[in-house]
């Protein structure tokens, strides 16, 4: 089983990428900042919130020590910080400046590799703080890597859809189109793999990407051969991109997050899926687990991280955890009422509902007259409150009935969009996405170039076309 033990939710703006060292884990977020938490009482170490990045934090790691923190932001640069007392100890400027989407250490913690939005990468000797070795991947920016465990090599993912393995004096050795629409994710194993045929071990690589998959790869080296690359499985559990993955400690599980809202533990040996999360309600951006403990992480652009507790004594398919959606609402039983209230934060309702005897059916049929006058809630926060979540059902509801088409929905949220305006790279977004978006940079969503203007011009054409559509849907 997987148990939701605690919430955090410090960050003012979307989470994107958690990350544990034997003893904390630290979150990063659009809102600038890297917040660093204990794993003992998961309060928020004294020095933390660390600020210094100019624009939004993107990823973030520990050394394999511990002791160091390297952090990578929208402005162009890396920082490393001091786990011990919150100093920042250097701050590495990409080539170009462009923005730095992914870092990730050595396993010896003797480079710090730094992969940016113009494909750019950068190996940085953390003794001398310069860069070792430069590259760049051939399309694309570059948005994952991944070193192996012995440090030999790594890997990364552009969004151009490829996967490039690179020797440790970043040698180009291997180029694999891995998915169609873009990788997002990747992560090695700290397991190798033994083939029982051949007998050579095969490192084990997972990828996810924009066309809705994880995919599991193995990497073996042999004189003969040079680098060998080849696709083990494919796992389909989720409904929309993927946007990131990551392997348990003993490499016997991954964890996947996607705009579908949902996590995903599967096993790795049959692809099998142990356990469906669906608690945040916004895309999930990040997941991680713990090296030492059986703690899980995730983080979302609902702007919290959750942390989850692993029963790893039945890992077996009988434990999963279904996920409310997988269930029309209007069967769900009482209890599922309940599971759904406590996803909600609204866990202290759940005494009132069951003692009313609210099931699916019954909750759909709930109107603020109804939560007045019947189950008597007298705030009126708290009220509109439940009837938004009511109305959220109903959407998810609508759209998995049928698919909302593409157009209709906000490039940055991938949500239906109920104020549709057009910038003036062309495209059209949700209001309140695009001015958020264009308050922390002034490039476009969609093309990542410079915007010559922050105007913003209703598109009242689109507004009536997603007005009519949500008519048909409520016949």
């Amino acid at each position: 089983m997987a148990t939701l033990i605690h919430t955090l939710a410090d960050h003012s703006d979307d989470v994107n990428c958690c990350a544990f060292s034997s003893s904390c884990l630290a979150t990063c977020s659009l809102d600038k900042t890297i917040r660093v938490y204990s794993l003992r009482t998961f309060a928020e170490l004294p020095y933390s919130p660390l600020r210094g990045h100019a624009y939004a934090v993107h990823c973030c790691c520990f050394a394999p020590s511990g002791l160091l923190l390297a952090s990578c932001s929208t402005d162009g640069t890396a920082a490393l910080w001091d786990t011990r007392d919150g100093r920042r100890l250097a701050l590495l400027e990409q080539p170009g400046a462009s923005p730095v989407r992914v870092c990730r250490f050595s396993p010896g913690a003797t480079h710090l590799l730094a992969g940016a939005a113009d494909g750019s990468l950068v190996l940085w000797n953390m003794q001398s703080l310069k860069p070792y070795r430069s590259g760049n991947v051939k399309d694309g920016s570059l948005v994952a890597c991944a070193f192996s465990p012995n440090g030999n090599f790594f890997v990364t993912g552009s969004s151009s859809g490829d996967l490039t393995i690179w020797d440790d004096k970043m040698r180009c050795l291997c180029n694999e189109k891995a998915h169609d629409l873009g990788v997002t994710c990747c992560d090695i194993s700290s397991h190798p793999v033994s083939d029982s045929e051949s007998g050579f071990k095969y490192f084990q690589m997972a990828s996810c990407g924009q066309d809705n998959q994880i995919k599991l790869w193995l990497i073996l080296f042999t004189d003969f051969l040079g680098v060998e690359l080849k696709c083990k499985r494919t796992l389909n559990g989720h409904s929309a991109p993927v946007l990131a993955c990551a392997f348990s400690c003993d490499g016997q599980m991954i964890v996947s997050g996607s705009v579908d809202k949902c996590v995903v533990i599967h096993e790795t040996s049959t692809g099998n899926t142990l356990h469906t999360l669906s608690q945040h309600t916004r895309y999930v951006t990040t997941c991680a687990f713990a090296p030492h403990s059986p703690l899980l992480a995730t983080g979302s652009m609902d702007k919290t991280v959750h942390i989850w507790q692993l029963d790893l004594k039945q890992p077996c398919a009988g434990d999963t955890v279904e996920d409310e959606s997988k269930v029309a609402v209007e069967d769900w039983s009482e209890d599922d009422v309940s599971a759904w209230l406590c996803a909600q934060d609204l866990a202290d309702f759940v005494e009132l509902f069951k003692m009313n005897n609210i099931d699916g059916k019954e909750l759909l049929n709930l109107t603020k007259e109804s939560l007045a006058n019947e189950l008597k809630i007298e705030s009126l926060g708290r009220r509109s409150k439940i009837l938004q979540k009511i109305e959220e059902l109903r959407m998810t509801m609508t759209s998995a009935s049928v698919p909302v088409p593409d157009e209709f929905l906000c490039p940055i949220t991938r949500e239906l969009m109920k104020d549709p305006v057009i910038a003036t790279d062309g495209y059209s977004y949700e209001r309140e996405a695009m001015e958020n978006w264009i308050s922390k940079r002034r490039s476009s969503p969609m093309t990542n170039l410079p915007l010559h203007s922050l105007m913003l011009t209703p598109n009242r054409t689109l507004k009536m076309a997603i007005n009519r559509w949500l008519e048909t849907q409520q016949k």
